[in-house]
């Protein structure tokens, strides 16, 4: 997957003037696509029908995008999104549930946008869609040694004396390389949610 290179605002224009031959689309996927397969796992959806809430609501969009103009203050995309992503989920729990069941997924869907457990479980999906996003960037700028060591010490919680004498590094070393990564993430996260308008 490649870095993003273009901004929120950019790619959005892009998909709606439809110009580039379908790029912007393959870029739009390869930003969000994760995000939305993270949230049908959420909702105990298999692969196959991650792949298809994924195509619905890629078929959605494209029937909204021509001629779209972002406007944040008429609401975020992400906003919108979340609601797309929710209606295609439940939709497609609405076509697996058993008919005596039918009734009861429907009513979910009918009141999934407003539920804060569906919600909190975006918000949780898209938190963790922007650290994959930045990481990718971290894994353009940092060494694999540096990479490997924050993720053992900083993120798998190693005691800091092993990872450094198994990275070859001093314990002060480890600290900087810390340091440094966690300082990166935080201004790639910054960055990504001030994109998004």
């Amino acid at each position: 997957m490649q870095t993003q290179t273009q901004t929120h605002v950019t790619l959005l224009a892009r998909l709606g003037d439809g110009s580039d031959g379908g790029t912007a689309w393959r870029e739009f996927v390869d930003r969000y696509g994760d995000l939305m397969r993270g949230f049908c796992r959420r909702h105990d959806l298999q692969a196959s029908d991650q792949d298809d809430v994924l195509q619905d609501v890629l078929l959605a969009l494209s029937k909204s995008m021509p001629g779209f103009r972002y406007d944040p203050a008429r609401g975020k995309f992400r906003s919108y999104l979340k609601t797309v992503v929710i209606h295609e989920v439940y939709k497609k729990l609405c076509q697996r549930a058993p008919a005596g069941q039918l009734a009861d997924v429907e009513s979910m869907a009918a009141t999934a946008s407003g539920d804060p457990a569906v919600d909190a479980s975006w918000e949780q999906e898209w938190r963790r869609h922007h650290l994959q996003q930045a990481m990718r960037v971290i894994d353009a700028e940092f060494s694999a040694r540096d990479r490997a060591a924050f993720e053992r010490y900083a993120i798998g919680g190693e005691p800091v004396e092993a990872v450094a004498a198994e990275s070859g590094v001093s314990v002060e070393a480890l600290y900087q390389i810390k340091s440094r990564i966690t300082r990166r993430l935080t201004q790639l996260i910054e960055l990504q949610v001030a994109d998004e308008g």
